[in-house]
């Protein structure tokens, strides 16, 4: 075989190296950014309530998340605070008193829910390879953009990952970072008997509408790259096929 022959396998030799690479790289990014405790909610809006769901993997090869410790600062503070039940979990709360009272849209808040805590009942827990959706609801919401809420989980062997680092704008994403709620804009014309109807229903619903499509983006980064490969390796197929005529002429 020739030098002139072997250039076209060289050319697609190089670009499915590359392709692999981008493959790699896709699916590590993609198994990290889903690795994070993350809070997602349909329907909190500032000045109403909302139903809040956590989202939480277990990133341990051995062992299972045992316990979950949701903090809510002073500044997210809430009036009412729900929680879901979970079958196989027992939930407890945590009150605190705030250093000076607050008013949030008419209401003034000196004692609030500061811990949530879920905790798996024996032999039971979220295991490796698994993960599940942990349920708030409550409101008044105070006027913000975002609310950041510290998470503590356990696991079985009695280590911890503590997602509790604030997010800046402008700078990189912390190794281990609190989750962030964003909430929607506070609807003109709202009153009480509306925000408590809202809450209600968040109450009676049993699942987390946006947990259904958090996965989205790293499920079409895959895919992409999944096609990527296959194009490559139609380039290798081709360049070697073109090698072998080549040859023959």
């Amino acid at each position: 075989m020739s030098l002139t022959s072997l250039r076209p396998l060289a050319r697609a030799g190089v670009v499915l190296a590359a392709v692999l690479a981008a493959l790699v790289a896709s699916v590590v990014v993609a198994s990290s950014a889903s690795a994070h405790v993350t809070v997602s909610s349909a329907d909190a809006a500032a000045g109403g309530y909302g139903k809040l769901v956590f989202r939480v993997p277990n990133e341990s090869d051995t062992a299972s998340t045992v316990a979950l410790r949701i903090s809510i600062p002073a500044d997210a503070a809430l009036a009412s605070v729900q929680t879901q039940p979970l079958p196989g979990w027992t939930v407890s709360t945590t009150s605190a008193t705030l250093d000076e009272p607050v008013t949030v849209h008419g209401q003034e808040i000196s004692d609030y829910v500061s811990v949530v805590e879920f905790r798996a009942d024996a032999g039971g827990g979220i295991a490796p390879g698994q993960f599940q959706e942990f349920a708030l609801s409550g409101g008044p919401f105070p006027d913000a953009d975002r609310l950041s809420y510290p998470v503590v989980q356990t696991y079985s062997d009695g280590t911890e990952s503590a997602w509790i680092e604030p997010t800046v704008d402008g700078e990189a994403e912390p190794e281990s970072p609190a989750p962030v709620l964003s909430l929607t804009a506070a609807a003109d014309g709202g009153t009480a008997a509306a925000s408590d109807a809202a809450a209600d229903t968040a109450a009676a619903d049993g699942h987390g509408h946006d947990a259904e499509t958090t996965g989205e983006p790293a499920g079409l980064a895959l895919f992409l790259s999944l096609l990527a490969l296959a194009v490559g390796l139609a380039g290798v197929v081709l360049g070697w096929r073109a090698g072998r005529r080549t040859v023959s002429s």
